[in-house]
């Protein structure tokens, strides 16, 4: 379905249209980052046997809106050698590219207001998919100058991390994502998730063999979501370059608080603070939405017979959004921090290759070669990653310890 807006047919009424799905994305985000926060409190409260915020409000829920009120009011300062305008600049570098990767997801499906179909998504340019992949690169600008700005060595070492960090993942992060684009044979959001819509034995007719007519057996029950086909390793190699990119735990080495005392944050206080803290979550949820639509159909699933028909798509869409960002905080709350070594080898010596090789597969699927033989393929792949896991990573902690030992 083509964009009124970039075919220019602009009229008043879809102005207004345009204007109302801004406001109520805008809208959206700012109160899904409020309950984000006090989400990831109450979770991680619970895994760890405490309590988590419950005086503001009704089981805290106002917690984050009077943590907020508070930096407003708190003195605003600016260090010495800090490169002023800068350093006033970076936290919305941080803050926008949140925002603007949500406009190209679609969070439903289409509803009709006085004879105009809508599409619950403020934006479907044919190549949304990678503006997200732009725009999520421009959000590193963010941290990398707020580091350098600050005139102090701790921000700078955190800013250096994120971009080298930034630099590692982003490959590995874009196979993945390259994989989505030939098996759906398009750039725009909305086209990827029609083409998840449906059943896995609606995609193709049964052939001789007793393995494909299993496999179309169990497609009449299965949805044609990309994580249950051969997308499943990049859908777990772009969750977990997405974690890395977002700096989000264990990839959270850009503020070491034990190293770098707060990271690149460290010289903000008040309002500039209080943007990176909401840029930080917003991401989250933003990549959490980017994840469900490019594997998880976004909002396709099954519509029951029960109120009205566009209200179940959205219900879909916030469901598989929610169930992600329970497992960031589940992340979060049990894994420790990776060192920087072992950051740097998940990204250059695994995800990167895995992530080439799987995407060669999927293209010798596209021209020909049987789900079978990609099948066998994939599984060679796999067994190659555990063994350079199991026995090169063993050999190298081997040699780590002789020579400390020495």
């Amino acid at each position: 379905m083509s964009d009124p807006m970039l075919a220019g047919h602009v009229t008043p009424a879809i102005l207004l249209i345009v204007l109302v799905k801004v406001v109520a994305a805008f809208a959206f985000l700012m109160v899904s980052v409020m309950l984000m926060i006090w989400f990831e409190r109450k979770v991680i409260s619970d895994m760890q046997n405490r309590i988590g915020p419950n005086r503001a409000g009704p089981y805290g829920l106002l917690q984050t809106l009077a943590d907020g009120i508070k930096l407003f009011f708190k003195e605003d300062l600016i260090p010495d050698r800090a490169d002023r305008v800068v350093f006033k600049l970076a936290p919305y570098l941080s803050l926008i590219p949140a925002l603007l990767v949500f406009m190209v997801v679609p969070f439903g499906r289409t509803v009709t207001v006085a004879h105009h179909v809508i599409e619950l998504q403020v934006a479907n340019p044919p190549m949304g998919i990678l503006f997200v992949l732009v725009v999520s690169s421009v959000a590193v600008y963010g941290t990398m100058l707020a580091g350098w700005s600050s005139g102090s060595k701790y921000p700078l070492l955190g800013s250096i991390r994120g971009s080298a960090q930034m630099i590692s993942y982003e490959a590995a992060m874009g196979l993945s994502l390259a994989t989505v684009l030939l098996s759906g044979g398009s750039l725009s959001t909305w086209d990827i998730v029609g083409y998840q819509s449906g059943r896995l034995s609606a995609k193709a007719a049964p052939n001789e063999n007793i393995v494909s007519k299993i496999l179309h057996d169990v497609g009449h029950y299965v949805p044609h979501w990309n994580i249950f086909t051969l997308l499943l390793v990049p859908f777990v190699i772009f969750f977990i370059a997405s974690t890395a990119e977002l700096n989000r735990p264990p990839f959270d080495l850009v503020e070491g608080e034990q190293e770098l005392v707060g990271g690149f944050h460290t010289e903000y206080t008040s309002l500039r603070f209080a943007l990176f803290f909401l840029a930080e979550f917003m991401n989250t949820i933003t990549m959490s939405a980017v994840i469900v639509t490019l594997f998880l159909g976004g909002p396709n699933g099954p519509i029951p017979p029960i109120g009205p028909r566009w209200i179940w798509p959205i219900l879909w869409f916030l469901g598989k959004t929610i169930l992600f960002l329970f497992v960031q905080v589940w992340i979060r709350a049990s894994l420790p921090r990776l060192r920087y070594d072992q950051l740097m080898n998940l990204g250059w010596k695994y995800l990167i290759p895995i992530s080439l090789v799987w995407l060669l597969i999927i293209a010798a699927r596209q021209i020909g070669i049987g789900d079978e033989l990609a099948l066998i393929g994939a599984g060679i792949v796999f067994v190659i990653g555990l063994v350079r896991t199991v026995f090169v990573g063993d050999r190298d902690r081997d040699r780590e310890l002789e020579r400390e030992t020495l």
